[in-house]
């Protein structure tokens, strides 16, 4: 986790930034976007730098744009990692941002949404948020989940997996390496009972689905084919 790659290409956080707007769920500020009215919801679990990224709420958009209403919630407590901080390296920063405390935010979250009408919910975690969202997939939380450049999960967490579940992994990622991916896979195909869908890559590297340059065309275009990916999988599993 402590790695380069973990906080490469941080993006810079815009409060403004998407067309949705912030309200409270669960006790914490989340962006929102979408119809309520749908009943089918997504929750978007950030990576180390919190809900107030553009793309990932640009992402939000998109998943809404599908029919969904889509949930981002700061799980982070108003306080993302920052990499010019030298005096909270990453190593730091993630003791006040435990993943099992993002998964016990993540429930009540997702008992505001079921309170509000919400008859099915997914989730998609990415690197940090992946950690929280394989822990909900363990449980009836979530109808399906969706891992992207994942952080921390282990061959152990896919054994558990009660949900449809797809995963989303790099060429180039010393987080999850592709042999990694791998042995997720290998785990989930001797679960037959559980749907699962797993696919690596090739030319991108860790954070690629969220983190890319919005004037990198070709970036724009991978990130684009895993956003759709996300969408597909989630428009199957949550009905």
């Amino acid at each position: 986790m402590s790695g380069p790659q973990c906080c490469s290409n941080p993006p810079t956080l815009n409060p403004n930034s998407g067309a949705g707007h912030v309200e409270q769920l669960g006790g914490l500020p989340s962006y929102v976007v979408g119809s309520p009215d749908s009943k089918l919801a997504i929750l978007l679990i950030s990576d180390v730098y919190g809900y107030e990224a553009p793309n990932l709420r640009k992402l939000a958009d998109k998943v809404a744009a599908a029919g969904f209403f889509v949930a981002v919630p700061d799980f982070l407590k108003g306080d993302p990692y920052v990499p010019s901080d030298a005096n909270r390296q990453i190593k730091v920063w993630i003791q006040d941002h435990n993943t099992d405390e993002g998964f016990e935010y993540a429930k009540v979250v997702i008992q505001d949404l079921k309170n509000k009408g919400f008859s099915a919910i997914g989730a998609a975690g990415f690197c940090w948020g992946a950690k929280v969202v394989i822990q909900l997939a363990k449980f009836d939380y979530i109808k399906a989940a969706v891992l992207l450049h994942p952080s921390f999960v282990t061959v152990d967490d896919c054994k558990e997996v009660k949900v449809p579940l797809a995963v989303l992994g790099a060429e180039t990622d010393q987080l999850s390496p592709p042999e990694l991916v791998k042995q997720f896979e290998e785990v989930l195909n001797g679960k037959p009972e559980i749907e699962s869908f797993v696919k690596i890559f090739p030319g991108v590297v860790h954070g690629w689905t969220v983190r890319y340059s919005v004037e990198d065309e070709t970036a724009c275009k991978k990130a684009d084919e895993a956003h759709q990916d996300l969408i597909q999988w989630f428009s199957k599993h949550i009905k």
